[in-house]
């Protein structure tokens, strides 16, 4: 097989570097001469492996884990964000103003507050999914700008081209929403490569960012998944895997949808990455202490150089797939059981038994709350549609020669074609 050359420079040398891709994974290298791009010491990946599924289960607090008091009112604030947001969505989708598939975040906010706002720098990556509003407020996508391209506005995130499941903003590290299913996985996977590419073999000493990578359960019996998580360990990528599980793919549960280990009563997504040489950790994804804690450690490994974590984050929507969704194949016991585990309101009780904030400091962050999200509904609503003009952005290379013509047709600008192909009028 012909070597794929690279080229790299640093401060005082250009150096040529030949990537030969071989059949066997332990065998695969980048031929520097301290061979730093990628690690054959699998079994300590391993062994970390083994430390964590010991000690991953879902366990009470034991009050060791340290959080400011701003820090623990801003999870808050981040998570009645959030909520705030998604139940405004689903009145301006009832009323009209938004249209397609409109897939509600409600339910998990602990998990997007929990490893966005753990220790995410803005230099950080998030690649999303279909269910992303929520993922671009905790990155810090203004609600104005989401809630404008919901409404298909031109000041929306994407300029109103992108709609609810594909949010997308280069300045915070937005990678995207996607409507399939694990497609945002490689995308993620690319970033981390890119910034492990950048510090080992350009010698950019200062680049640690890392990405973080959202998807379902679902997800992890797609090809994307396994294929992403062995390139990652194989380059101990700086790169964040987490499932947010709550326990249905669309209509299909996941226990029906995944097999179970020997001796499980039901399946564990954390489990693989023991197969893949990288930590696989359980946590429950209905109290934002918890994941904040296990994305901490996974992200600060991912800075130090030791690889990606596979974080599975038992979580509920307390909706429908979608607003499309009437929800009847869920059991009302099943919805009420983890209705009562909602995150936001064990936050509160948190932040009261423990001092950290009052009855009427934790309102006025509920007031505020309330108001921004009116204030972008009010901004969204006042704002221009795009021009027609942005039809093409985006789609061609090189538009020359395309155009839109005052009759409002588009038209290819060619001698011979001067018929309109399509109306858009």
């Amino acid at each position: 097989m012909r070597p794929i050359t690279l080229t790299s420079r640093s401060a005082s040398t250009s150096v040529r570097q030949q990537v030969s891709v071989l059949a066997v994974p332990s065998q695969f290298t980048i031929a520097t001469t301290a061979n730093r791009f990628c690690s054959r010491k699998r079994n300590v990946a391993v062994r970390a492996t083994t430390r964590v599924h010991a000690t991953a289960a879902p366990q009470k607090s034991q009050g060791q884990q340290k959080i400011s008091a701003e820090d623990a009112k801003e999870l808050y604030r981040d998570m009645v964000l959030g909520r705030e947001f998604e139940e405004m969505c689903a009145q301006m989708y009832y009323r009209g103003k938004m249209f397609g598939f409109v897939h509600l975040y409600s339910g998990q906010e602990a998990v997007s507050t929990g490893v966005i706002k753990a220790c995410l720098r803005k230099d950080d990556y998030v690649s999303s999914t279909y269910r992303d509003h929520v993922h671009a407020l905790s990155k810090g996508v203004s609600a104005r700008k989401v809630m404008a391209e919901l409404f298909g506005k031109k000041t929306g995130v994407c300029r109103g081209q992108g709609g609810s499941m594909h949010m997308f903003d280069k300045e915070h590290g937005l990678l995207g929403g996607y409507a399939f299913i694990g497609e945002g996985i490689p995308v993620g996977l690319g970033a981390a490569f890119s910034c492990a590419y950048r510090r080992r073999v350009l010698g950019e000493e200062d680049c640690d960012s890392v990405a973080v990578n959202f998807f379902g359960d679902g997800t992890c019996n797609v090809g994307q998944f396994y294929e992403s998580l062995n390139m990652a360990s194989l380059y101990k990528l700086p790169c964040i895997f987490v499932v947010e599980n709550n326990k249905w793919a669309i209509g299909m549960s996941h226990s029906r949808a995944t097999g179970s280990s020997y001796g499980d009563s039901e399946p564990h997504i954390y489990k693989k990455g023991n197969a893949f040489g990288m930590p696989g950790v359980h946590v429950d994804g209905m109290d934002v202490l918890k994941v904040r804690e296990v994305a901490m450690e996974a992200i600060a490994r991912a800075r130090r150089g030791e690889g990606p974590t596979l974080i599975e984050c038992e979580t509920y929507r307390f909706r429908g797939h979608s607003l499309a969704d009437p929800d009847e194949l869920r059991s009302k016991e099943e919805k009420e059981h983890y209705q009562k585990r909602d995150p936001i309101p064990r936050m509160k009780d948190y932040l009261l038994k423990n001092g950290i904030a009052t009855e009427e400091e934790i309102k006025e962050i509920e007031k505020e709350v309330l108001a921004e999200v009116d204030d972008a509904v009010e901004f969204a609503d006042e704002s221009p549609k795009p021009d027609m003009s942005q039809l093409l952005e985006n789609v061609f290379t090189d538009p020359k020669g395309f155009g839109i013509a005052p009759d409002g047709r588009y038209r290819y600008e060619h001698p011979g074609f001067t018929s309109g192909t399509a109306d858009i009028s």
